[in-house]
């Protein structure tokens, strides 16, 4: 398997690594969905400035369920840039912090429609 490098690419190993944390998903379990082999994977999450070919990427975005733009870029096409930068940020917290950031938004999210109920009722 080729594996280019690109010198200036410094988000493809990051966004990999933040998405294998975020969804839970083992480098070998990301293998078998994607049909990648672990070391390359093991590659891609470790070296910087390694960059995948287009149809591996893909493989590898679909197993996870984000697009390609957002495993090179960080960000997501559908999703504002304001809201791409905070789900980093809390992908980067501890798992501690993580869950009670869900917890807040769950109990914001509750709330909000507790109220919408009220008023049209």
């Amino acid at each position: 398997m080729l594996i280019y490098v690109y010198p200036d690419t410094m988000g493809f190993a990051e966004n990999l690594k933040n998405e294998l944390t975020y969804s839970g998903m083992l480098k070998k379990e990301l293998s078998a969905i994607s049909g990648i082999h672990k070391r390359a994977i093991d590659t891609y999450v470790r070296t910087r400035s390694s960059m995948p070919p287009a149809d591996v990427a893909v493989k590898i975005a679909k197993a996870l369920g984000v697009t390609v733009e957002y495993l090179v870029t960080g960000d997501n096409p559908s999703t504002p840039h304001e809201i791409s930068k905070l789900t980093r940020s809390i992908i980067n917290l501890n798992k501690r912090d993580r869950t009670l950031v869900t917890l807040l938004v769950k109990a914001m999210n509750s709330k909000q429609k507790n109220e919408t109920n009220t008023q049209t009722t």
